[in-house]
């Protein structure tokens, strides 16, 4: 992963809304939730989420698709884990099972899995 996709990622993350969007998004599952239902989950002005879930999506880190009148947003999972893995990717001098739980199982040296990821 590129230090820009992960900056990119990280800064979506670096606000206490969309990191709360993000953390429920991820208890959804592949699924996900409609916008209105994360904005009165999290008790948060509807439009405003929304401006947030855009700028999780732009990320790379959420998708977005219409169902109706409804936008849904799920958790990329492939791009949550190629963000962890490059954040442990040099734990303990290229040992990232040492960092335990910050280090999911795709925590291999497979770069292509992990640029793979961030694409549309």
């Amino acid at each position: 992963m590129e230090d820009t996709r992960a900056v990119t990622a990280l800064a979506a993350l670096a606000h206490a809304d969309r990191l709360r969007a993000f953390r429920l998004l991820v208890t959804a599952g592949p699924n996900g939730l409609p916008s209105g239902e994360i904005a009165e989950r999290l008790s948060i002005m509807p439009t405003r989420m929304s401006f947030h879930l855009a700028g999780l999506d732009r990320s790379g880190l959420v998708h977005s698709w219409r169902e109706g009148r409804l936008v849904r947003y799920a958790v990329r999972f492939e791009a949550m884990r190629a963000l962890l893995a490059f954040l442990a990717e040099d734990c303990c001098d290229g040992h990232p099972e040492i960092c335990g739980v910050a280090a999911p199982p795709s925590c291999s040296n497979s770069h292509a899995i992990r640029e793979k990821a961030f694409e549309r």
